[in-house]
């Protein structure tokens, strides 16, 4: 161990002089990666932007959702409930989710989260009959 350890280990609490800035592409990142989980799609399909709202970060995400085909769904009606419920239900929980994560992981503080389901991707095959 360096000497200078023992006396940065006890300032870990402290703030340090200088600065720690987030870039705007890690938030990104951070944000696709915590919306993808949330609606079980792959980190490329979502799409966000960041806007200032009276000083505070605003986050806009579009992304599709994953979710039981129809014909899963009309052949076994529970199964959407087992999946968080209806995608207004999901989207809505997805706010909370999303705004929670990306606060924890990055330190930034969000005014809001907007969300827009931009599409559907079926977790099971299947026809609609």
């Amino acid at each position: 161990m360096s000497p200078a350890a023992p006396r940065l280990a006890g300032q870990a609490g402290k703030g340090l002089a200088g600065h720690t800035r987030i870039s705007t592409q890690a938030l990104t990142s951070v944000a696709q990666a915590a919306a993808a989980d949330v609606f079980g799609v792959a980190p490329a399909a979502v799409r966000v932007s960041w806007t200032d709202d009276a000083g505070a970060l605003a986050l806009a995400v579009s992304s599709p959702i994953s979710a039981p085909s129809l014909g899963t769904v009309r052949a076994s009606p529970g199964r959407l409930e087992r999946t968080g419920g209806s995608i207004a239900q999901r989207a809505t929980l997805a706010k909370a989710l999303i705004l929670a994560t990306v606060e924890h992981l990055t330190g930034s503080r969000l005014s809001r989260v907007d969300i827009r389901i931009s599409g559907l991707q079926a977790t099971e095959q299947g026809r609609v009959q």
